[in-house]
């Protein structure tokens, strides 16, 4: 399956953190490094809807609860490891479990009252919303499990995009008089 990127001012929009943030989470301090790191000076990183979602938990992580991040990198990468090998669509309706250290856990959102352990839990329904939209990603259907047939794309448009207008066909123009043959 082809990966999809988003470049650095999407990552800005879909994690809330500033560019200024942003690079230095992922290329100064490499708290959450970049999938795609920049070419050189200018030029926008990629990012992973995993990578995404993880800037999106350490955000959450750092505004609700006060954590101080830097400690926290191998989790961070712990993180990224565990999501690279699970769909998108198999994390909702789940919640992230943050045990200490490096341990963590997705738990069904019914089942986040039987930890036996203490833990801070993130619940990961918003952030897939956003990341859904953000990167076009499907959602789960009506039947736990199932993909939308035709998930919704995210559309942008600039108030600078240039408008093409539509190709008309003008009579004797022997470009729109052509007809291909099928074999």
């Amino acid at each position: 399956m082809m990966m999809r990127f988003v470049t650095t001012p999407d990552a800005t929009q879909l994690t809330g953190l500033s560019t200024a943030t942003l690079r230095e989470w992922t290329s100064r301090r490499a708290l959450i490094p970049a999938d795609v790191p920049p070419k050189g000076k200018g030029s926008p990183a990629g990012f992973t809807w995993q990578t995404v979602l993880l800037l999106r938990v350490a955000v959450t992580l750092r505004d609700r609860f006060h954590l101080e991040l830097q400690p926290h990198r191998t989790l961070f990468a712990s993180l990224k490891t565990g999501l690279r090998r699970t769909s998108f669509i198999a994390l909702w309706g789940k919640t992230l479990a943050l045990q200490g250290g490096d341990d963590w856990t997705l738990v069904d959102e019914a089942e986040t009252l039987q930890l036996n352990n203490d833990a801070v839990i993130i619940r990961l329904q918003t952030h897939l919303e956003a990341l859904s939209v953000g990167f076009a990603l499907p959602r789960p259907g009506p039947s736990s499990g199932q993909l939308e047939l035709f998930p919704a794309r995210s559309i942008e448009q600039s108030a600078n995009a240039p408008v093409v207008p539509a190709a008309r066909k003008r009579q004797g123009d022997p470009i729109a008089t052509i007809r291909r043959r099928s074999a």
